[in-house]
């Protein structure tokens, strides 16, 4: 080999190590843009209770803690800029044990309610927790929103989440079955909070988990959500009894206060809803892929936050129960209306409903459902 070809060889090879480095530090680059941190928060019966705190390249920020999967903090940019904390919530593990609406809680097994705390299943007649009136609702008088669920973390390049396991023992609740839950909960660089769900159980039993955060696109604790632009992709609603129980029937929302096929303020009609929003949309598309299935925007913040997932329905919730007596993070006191719920899950009462799309989880197969909340500026 002559001298060119060995300087032109060693200049390929200086290049080739160049482009190398400079992939390898783009790499790195994305992992320190995306940053994960764990610590401790409290303790329940001498189970350790932790925060994971994930921040993404643009600066948002979600916080989560292993007791009931809350997700304690949700801190996303305005169309300035600015971080805006958008969820409801507490400042300590003690104020959620005392008393929480389920605030950014994971809910299960059943989300939603079930009349009169029964369903058969198999020939077999299962009665559970009677802990809203005369119906089960969340799960019980000690849901998946209030147990401490096992906890690991994760970095990738473009993304950063958290890991949960629970197990539900058999006769929980008055559930049939072990049920091996894992929720995954992922931020990314896009801006999204996607929330998996898988289980599996060794014995026929009904399975419906969603995810119960208060969102106020103003930020938390900074008003009522009544200006707040919605709009939801459902053609249909579940009517209701006066205990807030399906009547069976999938009614039209045209014509009606119940309409949100096209976006308007939230505040607009709810005169007319009795009690205010607390009803079940019947989502257009439902095939079991992913589509997007409601929009809301501020324009305060000019904040967006769009819903998508792969579940038949979602729970449209305007925070009617908050009365004032809850003090929240940094002081705020939450009132009517403060907050509302966007809950993508099964329509409630299905296991007494044979019409509506089937929650039955046998051994063998697995329930396995995604939604993610998008979020961005107009």
């Amino acid at each position: 080999m002559n001298k060119k070809s060995v300087q032109i060889l060693g200049l390929m090879t200086l290049a080739f190590l160049l482009i190398n480095c400079a992939g390898n530090q783009t790499k790195k680059d994305s992992v320190e843009k995306m940053n994960i941190k764990k610590q401790i928060y409290g303790d329940l019966n001498g189970k350790g209770v932790y925060q994971f705190t994930m921040t993404n390249q643009h600066g948002m920020t979600v916080k989560i803690i292993n007791y009931g999967g809350i997700v304690t903090h949700l801190f996303v940019p305005d169309d300035e800029g600015e971080l805006t904390d958008v969820v409801l919530g507490y400042d300590s593990l003690q104020q959620y044990l005392d008393d929480t609406p389920y605030f950014g809680a994971i809910v299960g097994r059943y989300g939603n309610r079930i009349a009169k705390g029964k369903f058969s299943l198999d020939g077999n007649e299962y009665q559970l927790a009677a802990n809203n009136g005369p119906n089960h609702l969340h799960g019980g008088i000690r849901g998946f929103d209030k147990v401490v669920w096992d906890a690991d973390d994760f970095i990738r390049p473009d993304e950063a989440g958290v890991i949960l396991t629970y197990i539900s023992k058999d006769g929980e609740e008055g559930y049939p079955g072990n049920l091996d839950c894992r929720v995954t909960y992922t931020l990314t660089n896009d801006n999204e909070l996607k929330i998996a769900y898988e289980a599996i159980t060794d014995k026929p039993t009904v399975v419906n988990l969603t995810h119960h955060s208060y969102f106020n696109l103003k930020g938390q604790g900074e008003g009522d959500i009544l200006n707040h632009q919605l709009q939801i992709m459902a053609n249909r609603y579940v009517p209701v009894d006066q205990s807030l129980i399906p009547t069976g029937e999938l009614r039209e929302v045209k014509q009606s206060a119940m309409d949100f096929t096209t976006p308007h303020s939230i505040g607009s009609r709810i005169e007319k809803v009795e009690g205010g929003y607390d009803h079940t949309y019947v989502l257009n598309g439902y095939n079991g892929n992913m589509r997007l299935v409601a929009r809301v925007t501020s324009p305060d913040t000019k904040m967006v936050m769009e819903v998508y997932t792969d579940l038949p329905g979602i729970q449209f919730y305007t925070g009617n129960f908050l009365d004032g007596s809850l003090t929240g993070k940094a002081g705020k006191i939450y009132h009517k209306h403060n907050g509302f719920c966007l809950e993508t899950h099964h329509y409630p009462d299905t296991p007494n409903q044979p019409g509506f799309p089937p929650v039955v989880l046998r051994p063998g197969e697995k329930y396995e459902t995604s939604t993610v909340y998008k979020f961005l500026t107009e």
